[in-house]
């Protein structure tokens, strides 16, 4: 039986393939990457750091574009609901890689979500596929995320800067298009170059795409209506308390929505 575990170079993944390891060897067992080319340089560092940590190679696959130049391929820019860089750049990656090198009858299917998102792995169970999807952090003994760190931690590894500096997951380099504003907020205050070129992308989408799209939603007054990076910077700017403190937001990218 080959082991294919979903390796995001967030502290999950890591934890499901020591888990996976521990259970059923190194040998038969695949560390499968989609890379964005737009993850932290830490979060590099992670992966492979991790992958000797597991003992076993890490496979790295990509489709060659970041998520910013999805979004100008595809004329869309990505939302809370619909997210083509996931779809593009993990997606259809790590199907593509399954359907070349595994035998859905000879494989098992290994991804990093924990107890507290098991409505996740009930959903994709139940999505129709040929492939068996099991969630190694779901069963016990039940670890919360810090509680995975502190196990990494125990073991050499140090954790993600990502995590580090308070942000919710450690991949897309801090950004990702299902945040919310609370998480570009903070993205702007940690990061605030890393901010500044993705308001600058934001930008150039929205003169590309003639159109008022934005990241964010402003949901101010019942109302419902895209709200820009750049609205969010000058808000911050002009220390309007009509920011959403509360709005992360949620990755879940590499896994059908």
């Amino acid at each position: 039986m080959k082991h294919i575990v979903n390796f995001s170079g967030g502290i999950g993944s890591w934890a499901a393939a020591k888990r996976v390891v521990a259970k059923h060897g190194p040998d038969d067992v695949v560390l499968l990457f989609a890379d964005t080319l737009m993850e932290d340089e830490d979060t590099y560092r992670f992966l492979h750091e991790a992958a000797s940590n597991v003992g076993v190679p890490l496979t790295v696959i990509a489709d060659g574009r970041t998520p910013w130049e999805v979004f100008f391929a595809e004329r869309f820019l990505g939302n809370s609901k619909v997210d083509p860089c996931s779809k593009f750049l993990k997606r259809h990656q790590l199907d593509k890689w399954r359907a070349d090198n595994a035998d859905p009858a000879l494989s098992l299917v290994h991804i990093g979500i924990d107890w507290s998102e098991i409505h996740r792995l009930h959903r994709l169970q139940n999505y129709p596929s040929h492939w068996t999807f099991e969630a190694p952090m779901c069963e016990p003994p039940y670890l919360d995320k810090e509680q995975m760190i502190r196990w990494a931690e125990s073991e050499g590894l140090n954790r993600q800067r990502l995590y580090e500096m308070g942000f919710p997951h450690a991949n897309c380099g801090g950004f990702c298009i299902k945040a919310g504003q609370a998480h570009f907020l903070h993205l702007l205050k940690t990061m605030p170059e890393r901010f500044a070129m993705h308001e600058k992308r934001e930008q150039e989408f929205r003169e590309f795409i003639g159109k008022d799209v934005g990241i964010l939603r402003d949901r101010r007054g019942g109302k419902d209506r895209p709200m820009t990076l750049k609205e969010l910077r000058e808000r911050n700017e002009a220390k309007c308390q009509e920011i959403d403190t509360e709005e992360w937001g949620g990755c879940g990218c590499g896994l059908p929505s």
